[in-house]
C-alpha cells in the first residue's frame, strides 16, 4: 500500500541520515584527536612539545597549590650537540634526538612524561616525586645516555638540572631554577647532574 511505502521511504531516509551523521562525527573526532596530537607533540621525537608542557606545568602547579602534592622536573640538554651535528650531518643528529626520546621512555614512569623544549633539550616531568627522587632518576638517565654509543667513535652526554615546586611558585619560577641548575651542571665539566635545593 501507498501508506506501507511512505513509511518504509522514511524509516530508511532517517537510517541513511543516521549511519551520514555517524561517520561524519567519527571523522569530525578522529580530525579533531589528530589536531590536538599535532598542536601538542614534537614531530620528530613523538615527545610532548612547548604547549604541552605548558599545559602539564600550569596543572601540576594548579594541584599543588590545591593538595601539596609533590612534583619535580628535570631539565636536560645534549652536551656538544652542536658538533655531532657538523661533523655527522643534521640526519645522523635527528636519529640522536630520536634515540634519547626512546631511552628515556623506556626508563621513566607511566605517570611521567617528556617534552622537547628545544633543538636538543627536553623537560621529563614526574608528578609524584620529591627532589631526592628525581635527581636519581636524573642519574640513571644521564648514565645510560652515556653507556649507549649513539654514535660510532664519538661520545653523546647529557646535562640535567633538577628542580622540585615549591610553594609559591609558579611554572615559570620552577622551571627558572632547574634552568639555573642545568646551567651549574655544565660548568662543572657537563656530562653530569646538578640539583636546585
Amino acid at each position: 500500500t501507498a501508506d506501507s511505502k511512505e513509511t518504509t521511504t522514511v524509516v530508511v531516509t532517517i537510517m541513511v541520515t543516521s549511519m551520514i551523521a555517524f561517520a561524519f562525527s567519527l571523522i569530525t573526532s578522529r580530525q579533531r584527536e589528530q589536531l590536538l596530537v599535532l598542536a601538542t607533540k614534537d614531530p620528530l621525537t613523538g615527545a610532548g612539545n612547548r604547549r604541552g608542557l605548558d599545559a602539564k606545568l600550569t596543572e601540576i602547579v594548579n594541584t599543588f597549590n590545591r593538595s601539596g602534592a609533590q612534583s619535580s622536573l628535570i631539565l636536560l640538554d645534549l652536551d656538544h650537540f652542536k658538533k655531532v651535528n657538523d661533523i655527522h650531518g643534521h640526519a645522523v643528529g635527528d636519529q640522536i634526538l630520536k634515540r634519547i626520546t626512546e631511552i628515556i621512555n623506556l626508563r621513566i614512569r607511566v605517570t611521567d612524561s617528556i617534552y622537547r623544549v628545544g633543538g636538543e633539550e627536553f623537560i621529563v616531568v614526574l608528578e609524584g616525586a620529591d627532589l631526592h627522587k628525581a635527581v636519581h632518576l636524573a642519574e640513571q638517565l644521564r648514565t645510560l645516555v652515556d653507556a649507549n654509543e649513539l654514535v660510532p667513535d664519538h661520545a653523546v652526554t647529557i646535562s640535567l638540572g633538577v628542580a622540585e615546586l615549591k610553594s609559591g611558585e609558579n611554572a615559570n619560577d620552577w622551571l627558572h631554577r632547574a634552568d639555573e641548575a642545568l646551567y651549574r651542571a655544565k660548568d662543572a665539566g657537563r656530562n653530569s647532574t646538578s640539583a636546585s635545593a
